[in-house]
């Protein structure tokens, strides 16, 4: 297999860290809690230190934050699992693979499809088993012989323990795939109220137009929401469907979609908008009445859309063209963006830098510049267009790229401060390495790891003051950080290591790091001073303890 050369300056701009987020007010290190009577060695406390001014030896530089995700899609198994009908010992194998992958690349965060097309990938009383899991819509995923499980808390569970948020992702109006092969079953809502499920080439489709078809997806969220402990809600760009084109045309006609009953009746009730106005205020709707129900059920949960990526024609900087999202998907999405009705936007900027038409850094700077409400902004990259490396190294243009283009791609996102993460599609394509680039990004663009960047204007409870205490074991010198007494749970844990200046450097080098809840031992390695600091549910840090070694 060729190896892959990339030249000095990409690698230098990609292991620049990134800095910045919202931190606590520094607080002097509390008593540490009482050691655990079983503690094989022998402990002594931490020692309580006043804080320190930021810039001084003793203080630690800010914390790096970045969004890094990846989407895992279940819909026609392109992420996971492989094929349906494995058994519940291997569907879980395959998820624990993918995630020691995301975590071992320095990922903080996964975007799992649990609603691939008006099924679920979790017991429902709403949605039917999907069939990508099993085989068979409505039978669950495991085999005669085998213990229930529930696989979204199962990722949840996996995904939290490894440090990294675990989002929810919806498809709200699909209700059936063209990959699907089983039939459908209840409570499937194309079979519980099949007047609102339609017909479009070769799948169905909850018409938004229709109100049982919302009031279902909602109340699909709100079951979620209540049953698991996920950090976000996400949608991506699938509102009205894609254009199918009509059957012989050679104009480029289009077939139309079915919603003819809900359009006659709001024309019965005098409404006045003109059909494709109309269509887009149903999507208007949806998406408003989204983030009211994640605030209203879970106010410290993020709710996240992923919409096409090309402007809106009549607001396109000059140059740009390709297919209106406003126009054929009747989504407004800039309205959106403007009215901050969301946490975070994830644009779909799915072209090459250079690609004329839609050039990736235009684009970019199109939706910065859309954004007054400063909601998060963590464009999506196509990193499912990189090829295995004998196909990239034959230099095949279009839609195989190499690895560099990615990894370029995020060099260009860093240089833009409130670009301030990124989500790939999609998590398998850096599960098999392709071209080298989960090497690449491993070495070098996330050499750093990172936190998730602090959500401000929604709220959690904060965390407390961790206790730390210097552990003399036969594995040598370990801190151990201790729960805080009070103050809610951290979701991971920020801790910096202060390494003493060795040979001409004249200055202590700080090194950061980012634990799971679970993980309680430090090992300095080499450090004379260790700061801890927990994150609750909304990337807030709380007050940091520290320990003199």
């Amino acid at each position: 297999m060729k190896r892959r050369r990339f030249g000095a300056a990409t690698l230098a701009a990609l292991a620049a860290p990134v800095v910045g987020g919202v931190g606590c007010a520094l607080q002097p290190a509390g008593r540490p809690a009482a050691a655990e009577a079983a503690a094989a060695s022998e402990p002594s406390d931490a020692t309580a230190t006043p804080p320190t001014p930021p810039g001084s030896p003793d203080h630690p530089p800010p914390a790096p934050r970045e969004f890094r995700a990846a989407w895992v899609a279940t819909v026609a198994n392109i992420d996971w699992p492989s094929r349906p009908g494995l058994s519940a010992a291997a569907l879980r194998a395959e998820a624990l693979a993918l995630l020691d992958t995301a975590q071992g690349l320095g990922l903080n965060a996964l975007v799992l499809q649990v609603r691939p097309a008006g099924d679920a990938i979790y017991p429902s009383t709403l949605e039917p088993w999907t069939e990508f899991l099993s085989g068979e819509q409505g039978r669950p995923p495991w085999l005669p012989g085998e213990a229930a499980w529930d696989p979204l808390a199962f990722w949840v569970d996996e995904a939290h323990r490894r440090g990294m948020e675990l989002h929810a992702w919806f498809n709200p109006y699909r209700a059936r795939h063209s990959a699907a092969r089983s039939p459908l079953v209840a409570p499937h809502i194309a079979l519980r109220e099949p007047g609102v499920v339609k017909a479009y080439g070769e799948m169905l489709w909850m018409d938004p137009a229709e109100p049982a078809a919302v009031a279902q997806t909602l109340a699909v969220v709100a079951d979620v929401l209540r049953r698991y402990d996920i950090d976000g809600v996400h949608i991506d760009d699938y509102f009205y469907p894609y254009p199918v084109p009509a059957p012989g045309a050679r104009d480029g006609a289009e077939l139309p979609f079915p919603d003819d009953a809900a359009w006659a009746r709001y024309q019965a009730r005098g409404g006045t908008l003109a059909r494709d106005d109309w269509r887009r205020a149903q999507v208007d709707h949806m998406v408003q009445a989204l983030q009211r129900t994640v605030r209203e059920t879970r106010a410290d949960v993020r709710f996240g859309i992923s919409p096409f990526g090309l402007p809106r024609p009549d607001r396109r900087p000059a140059g740009i063209t390709g297919f209106s999202q406003f126009d054929k998907l009747y989504a407004d999405a800039e309205k959106w963006l403007e009215n901050g009705w969301l946490d975070y936007w994830v644009p779909q900027l799915y072209w090459p830098i250079a690609r004329v038409g839609q050039q990736f850094p235009v684009l970019l700077d199109y939706w910065l510049a859309q954004n007054p409400q400063q909601r998060h902004l963590w464009p999506g990259l196509f990193t499912s267009r990189v090829g295995t490396a004998g196909v990239a190294a034959q230099g095949v243009p279009g839609n195989i790229w190499p690895a560099r283009e990615i990894a370029d791609q995020l060099a260009l996102l860093r240089s833009r401060p409130a670009a301030g993460g990124h989500i790939h599609f999609s998590l398998i394509a850096l599960h098999q390495n392709r071209d080298g680039l989960a090497t690449l990004l491993r070495q070098g663009t996330y050499t750093t790891p990172a936190l998730v960047p602090a959500t401000p204007w929604l709220s959690a409870p904060a965390v407390g003051l961790p206790g730390l205490r210097r552990m003399n074991g036969p594995a040598g010198l370990r801190v151990r950080i201790e729960a805080a007494q009070a103050g809610a749970a951290p979701q991971r844990w920020a801790v910096w290591r202060r390494l003493p200046a060795t040979g001409t450097a004249t200055a202590p080098r700080w090194v950061f790091s980012a634990l799971g809840p679970a993980e309680r031992e430090i090992d300095p390695e080499g450090a004379d001073l260790v700061w801890v600091q927990g994150q609750n549910r909304v990337g807030q840090l709380g007050p940091r303890a520290l320990v003199h070694l």
